[in-house]
C-alpha cells in the first residue's frame, strides 16, 4: 500500500540512495488517498501448497480503476503466470475513502482466480479512517 501513495519516483530515489547521494532528494511526495492491499495466498500456506497452477484474471484486475497487481510468489511457465509461493499477489488499491479503496481492491481480487487461490474478506475492516 505504501508504493502505491508514493508519488515521487521509486527508481530516482532508489538510484540517489544506491550512489550515496539520498540527500540530494528534497522530499517524497505521497498521495494523500488511503490504499487497502489484500494478500492472495495459495491454499495450504504457510504449511504445505501446490505450485505451478495458472493463474487468471490478473490483467482484468489491473484494469479497475485505482488498482494494481504485485506479484510476490509468481513465476512464469510457458508463457502464463503461476504460483510459486505461499504469499502469491498482493492486490492493491486506492479509493478516496478508506472503504473506496477497499471496495476497489476487492474488485480486482474478485477478478483472479487459480486453483487452490484464497484470500481473507476482511481486510481494513478494523482500520481507523
Amino acid at each position: 500500500p505504501v508504493l502505491m501513495r508514493l508519488k515521487t519516483d521509486l527508481a530516482h530515489v532508489l538510484m540517489l540512495a544506491a550512489t550515496g547521494r539520498l540527500a540530494e532528494l528534497e522530499s517524497l511526495e505521497w498521495d494523500p488517498r488511503p490504499a487497502v492491499c489484500v494478500v492472495m495466498a495459495s491454499e495450504g500456506y504457510p504449511g504445505e501448497y501446490t505450485k505451478g497452477q495458472v493463474i487468471n484474471g490478473i490483467e482484468a484486475a489491473n484494469q479497475v480503476p485505482g488498482a494494481k497487481v504485485f506479484h510476490a510468489g509468481t513465476t512464469l511457465k510457458y508463457g502464463e503466470v503461476v504460483n510459486a509461493g505461499g504469499r502469491v499477489l498482493g492486490v492493491t488499491a486506492l479509493g478516496e475513502t478508506l472503504s473506496d479503496a477497499k471496495q476497489a481492491a476487492y474488485a480486482a481480487v474478485n477478478k483472479i482466480s487459480w486453483q487452490g487461490g484464497w484470500f481473507r474478506t476482511d481486510i481494513s475492516d478494523k482500520a481507523q479512517p
